[in-house]
Order: structure tokens, then sequence, then C-alpha cells
């Protein structure tokens, strides 16, 4: 990962730490997610486990979307707690085509990566859709496992605060 790439992380934290709000928050990751690595679509969706659902309050283009906490490759994501990196989605079984029916998106390639809170529980997944230039790479997981991770305090922190 490049030394630029760390120093634009580190300026997204300023400018997200004075966002409490999960409203203000999810749109200031979304489109930094997307800019990093070059991706058409971002969506977050957020864990609900009494609701055994996934959720998103922002997803780019179609608005809300929940489904199943065990459903597409976000749910195999927080399943399994590890990165999905698929570059070819209409062949992956755990694939939503119904989304992209629905929306008239096509899905040409994702990269879901888990966000986990401090105790280690996976609470969201950052999902791009659609690198401009080809596929995700590893490189591109790489840098977005560390976003993940530097934004993991301040989702949390947001969705605690939402619950009061």
């Amino acid at each position: 990962m490049s030394l630029e790439i760390y120093k634009r992380i580190a300026d997204f934290g300023k400018r997200l730490s004075g966002l409490d709000r999960i409203e203000d928050a999810l749109p200031t990751i979304s489109e930094e997610a997307k800019a990093i690595v070059s991706a058409e679509r971002c969506s977050i969706f957020i864990v609900d486990l009494p609701g055994n659902m996934l959720w998103t309050k922002l997803s780019d283009g179609i608005g809300r979307i929940a489904i199943g906490l065990d459903s597409g490759i976000v749910g195999d994501t927080v399943r399994t707690k590890t990165v999905k990196l698929v570059n070819n989605p209409y062949e992956n079984a755990h694939f939503l085509p119904k989304i992209d029916e629905k929306s008239g998106f096509v899905t040409r390639n994702i990269l879901a990566v888990p966000i986990f809170n401090s105790r280690q529980d996976v609470i969201g997944v950052i999902q791009l859709l659609n690198k401009y230039n080809g596929d995700f790479t590893d490189k591109d997981e790489g840098i977005m496992s560390f976003f993940a991770n530097y934004v993991s305090g301040t989702l949390e922190l947001a969705l605690l605060m939402e619950k009061k």
C-alpha cells in the first residue's frame, strides 16, 4: 500500500472523528471507500442480530436494502468473518441477482469487507461494486481491510449512540 493511501485514510479519519450520528458517518465512509479503490457503488450493511437481518441506511442508487443475515455475499462475509473478493458474481452461489434485476444495475465485481467492533464481532460490511478499471485485486482487499479497521470505532460509537 502506498504512503499516499495511508495519508489519505489518516486525513479522512480526522474528518470522520467529528461525526457521531450514523446518518452522517455512513455517507462519508461510503464516498471515501469508493474513491480509494475506484468503485462505482458502495453500500454499508449493518448487522442486526436480534432481527437476523442485514440492512443499509444508505445504498448507492437503490435506496435501503434489507436481507436475511445468511443471505448473499454480504451474509457470507458476516458468517465467515472474512473478505469476499468476487470478480464473477453471477457465477457465485451466494450472489443475489434479484437485487440487480429490481434496480436495473449490472454487478460486474464485488469486494465485501467485514467491519469488526472492539470485541471482534462483525457489526457491518462495506460492499463495493464495479471497480472502474478491471477487477478488484488483493491490493484493494488489503487497502479496504485497513480502511474498515480504521472506521470501525466510529461506526461502533455511532451504533451505540443510536441505541440510546
